[in-house]
């Protein structure tokens, strides 16, 4: 036998107990890594409110909408952020097509108009290009932040009604559902179910506003006065709503459901009826906990690092901490901040500072900047131009 023949048949043997080894043992080749192993990173998210989709994207033909959602995306990945927390729903409307909420003022003249493109569905697919997460904002109750009915769409889900218990009028502040109606909580859940459905996004977000005020549910709550008090009432319609979204937001696989409620602990149950503390101990209601830490170092009330240590040590399960940044902050006083009011003025690093102290805690997975325009826009505020450049030196190193 010689020796190109021993070589063949060597060959050929090692080449079939390769292919049995391999189909055997079920070792998968390795595959491109792409959008989805993007999850894994530390979350560097971004606020997009509706007055930046108004900014940018009302009554624009469907070029320059696709040109400024390329501009846009292209920035926060060069800069290193990977997760958009985009407001679709802030007055009981949509950026996006909807059998339920008509098209939103922040995209056209009139409440309900059509627009050229579904900016959601586009915003998404170019963000995902760019393996920058995209989870949809939402305000649950909130449908003006005036008394203005005749603003509302006949398309509204709120307009049939009006002048019933589930929306209220509430004078200096605006138009809300009302959270203890049943009906209402039927409809947010409805409308969530339809954007996980119709959407790739990644997640559900809701920000701190919940209840408008204390007076909205006096009926419902006659039924409950004898065995609980108010607040606890109050607590009990947040807490039915967010679990019921939570349990919604799982029937997706991947996808995750994070709120962003008020800073100052106390508030949220003072103020806001938002049970933090149940969220933080029990499983069902949030993957993410996204507090409004809002401060600086030398804050008198509330303190960064204190704060921010505050609500690390509350969470007793598997939720992860994204702190949210006040960017906005930069270059003014702090009014709230006591002796501490010139803090903005006097540093030029207060973010990158609390980013690095908030990497240090055990349930810390992220942070988020609120909001994009102070990333972004021209300013003459030299304050916040090196507060964000240091911050973007930061996310080059690591």
């Amino acid at each position: 036998m010689n020796k190109k023949t021993i070589k063949f048949i060597l060959t050929a043997v090692i080449l079939g107990i390769t292919a049995f080894f391999i189909s055997t043992c079920k070792i998968e080749l390795p595959k491109q890594i792409g959008y989805r192993k993007a999850k894994e990173e530390e979350k560097r998210a971004v606020f997009f409110s509706y007055a930046q989709i108004e900014k940018y994207f009302k009554e624009k033909e469907e070029s320059k909408i696709k040109a400024s959602v390329s501009e846009i995306l292209t920035f926060l990945k060069e800069k290193g952020f990977n997760m958009i927390l985009m407001q679709v729903r802030p007055f009981s409307d949509a950026i996006y097509e909807s059998k339920i909420y008509p098209i939103s003022r922040m995209l056209v003249e009139k409440e309900g108009n059509p627009y050229p493109i579904d900016l959601l569905d586009y915003f998404i697919k170019e963000a995902h290009k760019k393996n920058i997460e995209v989870h949809a904002w939402i305000n649950p109750y909130r449908i003006r932040n005036n008394t203005d009915i005749e603003s509302i769409s006949i398309k509204s889900p709120a307009y049939k009604w009006i002048g019933t218990r589930n929306v209220a009028i509430i004078e200096g502040k605006g138009i809300y559902y009302n959270p203890a109606s049943k009906d209402v909580q039927d409809l947010i859940v409805q409308g969530i179910e339809e954007l996980i459905n119709n959407y790739d996004i990644d997640g559900i977000h809701f920000d701190d506003y919940f209840y408008p005020n204390d007076t909205i549910d006096e009926e419902e709550y006659k039924e409950y006065q004898s065995v609980m008090s108010k607040k606890d009432f109050h607590l009990m319609q947040v807490n039915t709503l967010v679990k019921r979204v939570y349990e919604t937001v799982k029937k997706k696989k991947n996808l995750v459901f994070g709120i962003s409620p008020e800073g100052n602990i106390e508030n949220n149950y003072v103020r806001n009826y938002a049970d933090i503390k149940t969220w933080l101990k029990e499983e069902g209601y949030v993957d993410y906990i996204m507090p409004q830490i809002y401060y600086g170092f030398e804050n008198e009330a509330k303190p960064f690092e204190r704060t921010l240590e505050e609500w690390n040590s509350l969470i007793e399960n598997n939720v992860s901490l994204l702190p949210a940044l006040a960017l906005y902050k930069s270059g003014e006083i702090d009014q709230y901040a006591k002796s501490g009011q010139n803090e903005w003025k006097e540093n030029t690093d207060i973010i990158k500072r609390e980013v690095e102290i908030s990497r240090k805690k055990n349930k810390y997975k992220g942070f988020s900047i609120f909001q994009f325009d102070y990333l972004y826009k021209d300013t003459e505020n030299k304050n916040l131009i090196q507060e964000r450049e240091n911050l973007f030196k930061l996310l080059e190193k690591n």
